[in-house]
């Protein structure tokens, strides 16, 4: 293939010994010996039979060493062919060797005849030379004058020219002789692949770094390398310029090549696997595997490159613990990818998996009828072993091993032995495989399991009706103990009671003295209460805003409850977001959070999410119900103290306590806010009280 001269030059480098490269001038192959030998190339290539090792019938010649060299085989003057130039090396052999297993070649002595030690010798020396997608077989006929043989001396070498093969390609070439009279010498060389191509990593991502000029054209191909099979394409695009392409760790699999070549005809394409023992492309691998049933007794193991494991059929319990093998009687597989497997099967059984290992760790473990035939089932598996001389013996597959039946050990097939062996002759059990070595068996066990329930059930039945008549017997004491264990439970539902979240407007000093009396003596109810007085360093952290809309959420989510305490100053700041905006900066404090908190609160009013979520309260004498703005009467609103029973079964929800129990829980209320609420009234004046208790209008 010919390849542009700047390419070779970007491959091999610039140095002097590069640039003086020899040159071949004409496609036909050619062949030359050193000194004092006489050689001829066959003409064309010849069938790559290395054939067995035979006895040496005397002195021979034989391949000593290999020795490869790059040379450029050119058509033009920039267009050039990368070649590989083989020299074999060759020495005097004289030594019996025997065949070992292999048969001696047929007709050797036809061939080789006896000859005196001071004769000339001749030899049929093959070169095959193989790099993926070329394989060659080249005939070599040498002959040495009796004055250069001495036995085990070299005698000179024969020089090949030449392989051709692709920049960066892997190449194997092998010499022996016809007939062949000692192992094959082998070498592998690597050949240089373009520099332009680099692959480096970065954290989870692997770049690859295409370094050419701006004008140069070029693929760019990511494949797969499937020894079974020709290679997969999974990514192609032409480029231009500098790249760099960032593909996942994820993707990574040992088999993922690259393949790049200049856009020009018959270019020459450079492909490198640089993944090949990345430990990460290993364990992508594995984790891309998919095991898949074909058909009943068909199956396949689903991977993008080629892996050496092995498979073998394994029995799993419902219960878990691991997947005991069947081998013997079945034995393990050899697995190939993509290719369909048999299973030695008559039948298919839910609890029957495939394990694949690989240096006999397990990689990969599927059960692959659970998806046909349901999920595992509790059936015990026999297997039925068939020795010598018609010898047979059964046993049950536990997790401790195999059980022979009958068997007095405590264990579950050994208690069930005599029944699991009655159900095999009775034809009740399903049979899974029939060999040589034995027959597999599943009985079902859902019967005994049936059984040992249904008497447990009785005792559990017995046990009921023997305690539902004691307690007839004890029917006035048992009652008084269940009316006040009732009382408790719910004395104990009350006192964990529903969040409470309180929001205010801070007017004054006194106000906020008063909403603090209020959540202290709700608190000591072992009510959760959350109330801005009690979160200043958290407020002023966070912002109001923000405080609020956490700690609504909270709430809420607990099934909480947001209380809504109405002053005049909180009406005039609902008055305000409702006519058209938000307060004006500085018209409340820092830490006010009734105001921030609006921008939550009107939407769930207006939307209708308040029932259930939210109540409203306002105190005797600071502020008049009907001030209170008509959107927010869609949930309960209380006047406090007066009303201050219905407000805290408003706040228990549905667990509410006893109204016994209310009653003292809102009469020790009442007295903690009452020197409060006197307080709060005295430093109010008659004018500015009166403002307050007008009524609101209407803020729909």
């Amino acid at each position: 293939m010919p390849v542009p001269w700047f390419l070779l030059s970007l491959a091999l480098g610039r140095n002097p010994v590069v640039v003086s490269l020899e040159r071949l001038v004409g496609p036909e192959d050619a062949a030359r010996c050193s000194s004092g030998l006489s050689c001829h190339l066959w003409d064309g290539d010849v069938l790559c039979l290395p054939g067995n090792i035979v006895s040496t019938p005397g002195p021979v010649l034989v391949p000593r060493h290999l020795q490869t060299e790059l040379v450029l085989r050119c058509h033009q003057e920039t267009d050039c062919d990368l070649c590989v130039r083989v020299v074999v090396h060759l020495a005097v052999h004289e030594q019996w060797e025997e065949p070992g297993e292999e048969k001696q070649f047929e007709g050797a002595a036809d061939l080789e005849l006896e000859e005196p030690r001071n004769a000339s010798l001749q030899a049929q020396v093959v070169l095959s030379f193989q790099a993926y997608p070329v394989a060659r077989c080249v005939l070599l006929e040498v002959q040495v004058p009796a004055a250069l043989v001495q036995p085990g001396q070299s005698v000179g070498s024969v020089v090949f020219d030449c392989f051709e093969a692709a920049l960066g390609a892997e190449v194997r070439i092998w010499s022996y002789t016809q007939p062949r009279y000692q192992k094959e010498l082998n070498l592998t060389k690597q050949l240089p692949a373009l520099p332009w191509l680099n692959v480096s990593t970065d954290g989870d991502n692997v770049h690859l770094v295409l370094a050419v000029s701006e004008e140069q054209h070029y693929g760019l191909l990511l494949y797969w390398n499937q020894v079974q099979g020709p290679p997969k394409p999974w990514w192609h695009k032409n480029l231009t310029g500098p790249q760099t392409i960032t593909l996942n760790h994820t993707d990574l699999v040992p088999c993922l090549c690259i393949q790049v070549w200049p856009l020009t005809p018959d270019s020459v394409r450079t492909s490198i696997c640089p993944f090949k023992e990345d430990p990460r492309a290993h364990r992508n691998l594995w984790r891309v595997a998919r095991l898949r049933l074909l058909s009943p007794r068909t199956w396949r193991l689903d991977a993008p490159c080629s892996l050496s494991a092995e498979a073998v059929l394994c029995w799993q319990t419902p219960g878990g613990g691991p997947c005991q093998p069947l081998v013997p009687p079945l034995p393990q597989e050899n697995v190939t990818v993509n290719k369909a497997h048999e299973f030695p099967l008559l039948k298919g059984h839910p609890n029957l998996c495939v394990q694949v290992s690989i240096w006999e760790k397990l990689k990969l473990q599927e059960c692959l009828w659970a998806d046909s035939l349901g999920p595992l089932k509790d059936d015990m598996l026999l297997v039925d072993i068939r020795g010598p001389q018609d010898n047979r013996s059964l046993c049950a597959l536990e997790p401790s091993g195999c059980t022979p039946l009958p068997s007095r050990v405590s264990t579950r097939a050994a208690h069930f032995g005599e029944q699991l062996i009655q159900d095999l002759q009775s034809g009740l059990c399903l049979q899974l495989w029939n060999g040589d070595l034995g027959a597999l068996w599943a009985c079902p066990m859902d019967k005994y399991i049936h059984k040992r329930w249904a008497l447990v059930w009785l005792a559990c039945l017995l046990f009921t009706a023997a305690l539902i008549l004691f307690l007839l017997c004890k029917k006035d004491r048992v009652k008084g103990r269940l009316r006040l264990w009732k009382q408790d439970v719910r004395s104990g539902v009350a006192a964990r009671g529903r969040a409470a979240l309180l929001l205010y407007s801070a007017d004054d000093v006194g106000f906020e003295r008063l909403v603090g009396a209020l959540a202290s003596a709700l608190s000591q109810l072992s009510l959760r209460v959350a109330v801005d007085l009690w979160s200043r360093r958290e407020l002023s952290a966070q912002g109001p805003l923000a405080w609020f809309h956490a700690q609504r959420r909270q709430t809420l989510q607990e099934g909480g409850v947001v209380v809504l305490l109405f002053s005049p100053g909180a009406v005039a700041a609902c008055r305000e977001w409702l006519q058209g905006g938000a307060a004006a900066p500085g018209a409340h404090g820092p830490h006010d959070a009734f105001a921030a908190s609006l921008s939550c609160v009107l939407p769930d009013f207006s939307q209708g999410r308040a029932p259930g979520s939210y109540v409203g309260a306002c105190f005797d004498r600071l502020l008049h119900l009907d001030a209170v703005p008509d959107l927010f009467r869609t949930v309960p609103v209380f006047s406090l103290p007066s009303q201050l029973l219905d407000f805290l079964g408003a706040l228990q929800g549905p667990s509410a306590s006893h109204p016994g129990l209310l009653q003292g829980w809102a009469e020790q209320v009442s007295q903690a806010l009452q020197p409060a609420l006197d307080s709060c009234f005295q430093s109010l004046g008659a004018p500015e009280l009166s403002r307050g208790m007008e009524p609101g209008g209407d803020w729909t």
